[in-house]
């Protein structure tokens, strides 16, 4: 805990900005981050500590740090701390007091005595004084000063206000479980954006961690490339015949019966005893069986067990 960090985020005056966090809401939260500061004014606390701190929601409070370091109370310093080292570590900019030991001191050289004992590296009483009203001071090859820092030269990760989202872990999630090409189609997908707002709005309120959402989403982008593929397949059948589908049969489960009845089957002791990994948690089972339900054959496969969680109907399969 540094005192001086808790006194100037006492002081602190916050800005009030059109649909911003309110000015009080603000302060808690710089003054939980300065409650953490070490001697160098840098601090790590989880966001789960954060909400558990102020008492504020989750999107609230992430709200709010992007706010602090738009207003240059706090920057990210690219360090990562915790056991995963995926915790943000964020450095207080202005405190200073009794702990604050300045990066650069210049003296006035224009007068100085040879023979005098103040010369040298060692300050007058006058300059050691003044030590302690020096703000911190930034090296200049700093990746936090300079132009490198404004929002045009900043990576595609950087860009990303959704700090649960990383494009990197993404897209390896989305490699391992199927191929460059896929990859490739997903990235460079029109739906994406629309499928990021429809995945944030169903896992709204179970709180996952960070690593378990771009798990969950990677699963939830390759079932969304297949249900898309499948629909400019059919509409490419379309223009070139008519299919023909039985009364009370179809080519595919919806999108919303999918994630149903993967939910479903995943609870299905017969059938999660049969298919599920060792030490796969409910939510991880059903992501892999929404993936596999997305292909008609293997849900034609399925088709009894999905009979036994409610489903009404038969599934043509393979066309």
């Amino acid at each position: 805990m540094s005192l001086d960090a808790t006194i100037w985020a006492w002081k602190t005056r916050q800005k009030q900005k059109a649909g911003g966090a309110l000015k009080p809401l603000k302060k808690l939260v710089l003054l939980s981050l300065a409650d953490r500061a070490g001697e160098t004014h840098e601090c790590y606390p989880s966001i789960a500590r954060l909400v558990d701190d102020t008492e504020m929601d989750r999107k609230t409070v992430l709200k709010i740090i992007d706010e602090l370091i738009e207003d240059g109370f706090i920057i990210d310093t690219g360090k990562r701390e915790g056991k995963t080292k995926q915790v943000k570590v964020y450095l207080l900019i202005g405190v200073k007091g009794r702990e604050t030991v300045p990066t650069t001191v210049h003296f006035d050289t224009g007068n100085d005595d040879l023979n005098s004992t103040n010369n040298g590296t060692v300050p007058t009483t006058e300059q050691f004084q003044q030590f302690h009203e020096r703000v911190p001071t930034i090296p200049l090859n700093s990746p936090n000063v300079g132009t490198r820092n404004l929002p045009k030269n900043l990576s595609e990760e950087s860009k990303n206000k959704k700090t649960w989202l990383s494009l990197k872990k993404l897209g390896e999630e989305i490699r391992l479980a199927t191929d460059q090409e896929t990859y490739e189609q997903i990235k460079n997908a029109t739906w994406f954006d629309r499928e990021l707002r429809a995945f944030e709005l169903y896992n709204a309120e179970k709180n996952l961690c960070d690593e378990l959402m771009n798990y969950h989403f990677a699963d939830w982008l390759i079932n969304a490339c297949g249900k898309y593929q499948a629909r400019e397949q059919t509409k490419s059948k379309n223009t070139t015949t008519r299919v023909l589908v039985p009364q009370g049969e179809s080519n595919q489960l919806s999108d919303k019966q999918i994630h149903t009845f993967a939910q479903k089957l995943s609870q299905h002791p017969e059938f999660a005893s049969q298919f599920a990994a060792a030490g796969e948690s409910y939510d991880q089972l059903a992501a892999r069986i929404a993936v596999k339900l997305s292909d008609p054959v293997q849900a034609k496969q399925w088709e009894p067990y999905l009979k036994q969680v409610g489903f009404k109907g038969s599934l043509q399969g393979a066309a």
